[in-house]
C-alpha cells in the first residue's frame, strides 16, 4: 500500500547510485544496515527490494516507488554538505542468472558490492535459514543429495518464462549458490571490472571496521564508522536441524575445491578459504 501511494511521485524519484547484489548468507543484513546509517546515505524503503528478480515484471516506476525523490537528497546534500547516494540490498541478484544484464539495462552506472562467504559454510547457513523459514524438512545432506533434482524444473521454466519467480531454485541452491566465479562472470559481461568490488564475508565479519572503510571507499563515500558492527547474520539456537555429516562435508569440499580455484583466477587473489 504504501509503495503504490508512492506511484505518482515515481517520476520524481532517483535510481539507486550502488547495490549489494549478494551473496545470500553472506552478511548481507548487516552490511544494509550500517550503510543505511551513514549520514550520506539514503537507503531504499527496505533492504530486499528484489525488482531485477522477481519484481521485475512491475516495472520502472514500481522500482523507484521504493527510492528517496531528488528534493529529499537534496536538503540531505545541504545539511551534510558533500554527495549522497541510495542504494539497496538484494542477495538474489548475484544468482539469478538474468538479474545482471536486467541491472545493466537500468542502472549501467551503478557500483555493485558483492560479499562472499566460506561456500560450505554458506550452504550450511542457507539451509538453516529455509529450516527456519518452515521450507525445508530434509536433512541437509539429503537436500545437498536432492539439490539438482529440486531445481532444474525451474530453471528449464526459466528459458521460457523470464519473468516467472524460480522460487524452488533461489530456496534450494545450496551448492549451486557457492559457483561464484559463473555469477561473478555474468556481472563483469555487463559491468566493468572496476564497478564491481568483491568482498569477503570473513573480513567484514573479523575486520569490520577495516573492511567497511574500503567499502565507503570503493563507493567514494565519506570515511564513516558507526558506533558498532553487530553481525545480523549469526544462526540463532534450537532450529533443531540436523547438520551436515562429514561425507557430506567432504562431497562439499570436493565440489567447491576447482570452482574456489577459478573465482581466486578470475579476481587475482586466493580465495581458497583454507582448503
Amino acid at each position: 500500500m504504501r509503495h503504490a501511494a508512492r506511484r505518482p511521485t515515481s517520476g520524481l524519484r532517483v535510481l539507486p547510485d550502488f547495490l549489494v547484489i549478494g551473496g545470500q548468507r553472506c552478511g548481507t543484513d548487516s552490511l544494509f544496515k550500517d550503510l543505511g546509517l551513514h549520514p550520506c546515505v539514503v537507503p531504499a524503503t527496505r533492504k530486499e527490494v528484489s525488482y531485477f528478480t522477481r519484481h521485475f515484471a512491475m516495472g520502472e516506476a514500481w522500482y523507484r516507488t521504493h527510492f528517496p525523490t531528488r528534493a529529499r537528497l537534496a536538503v540531505r546534500r545541504r545539511r551534510v554538505h558533500a554527495r549522497v547516494a541510495s542504494f539497496e540490498a538484494t542477495p538474489d541478484y548475484l544468482f539469478h542468472p538474468l538479474a545482471p544484464e536486467r541491472a545493466a539495462h537500468l542502472v549501467p552506472d551503478a557500483k555493485l558490492v558483492a560479499l562472499l562467504r566460506d561456500p560450505l559454510a554458506r550452504a550450511y547457513s542457507h539451509y538453516r535459514h529455509m529450516v527456519r523459514l518452515g521450507f525445508e524438512d530434509l536433512s541437509f545432506d539429503e537436500a545437498i543429495a536432492r539439490e539438482e533434482e529440486r531445481t532444474a524444473p525451474d530453471r528449464a521454466r526459466l528459458r521460457d518464462d523470464p519473468l516467472g519467480h524460480p522460487a524452488q531454485l533461489l530456496r534450494y541452491s545450496y551448492a549451486a549458490r557457492g559457483a561464484y566465479a559463473e555469477q561473478l562472470e555474468r556481472w563483469f559481461t555487463h559491468f566493468r571490472r572496476d564497478r564491481v568490488l568483491v568482498v569477503r564475508s570473513e573480513d567484514f565479519f573479523h575486520r569490520p571496521a577495516r573492511t567497511f572503510g574500503e567499502i565507503l571507499e570503493f563507493l567514494e563515500l565519506p570515511a564513516w564508522q558507526p558506533g558498532a558492527f553487530p553481525n545480523y547474520s549469526r544462526p540463532q539456537p534450537g532450529t533443531g536441524e540436523r547438520g551436515p555429516s562429514d561425507a557430506a562435508k567432504a562431497d562439499l569440499a570436493r565440489y567447491f575445491a576447482p570452482r574456489n580455484e577459478q573465482l581466486s583466477a578470475l579476481l587475482g587473489r586466493d580465495m581458497a578459504w583454507g582448503e
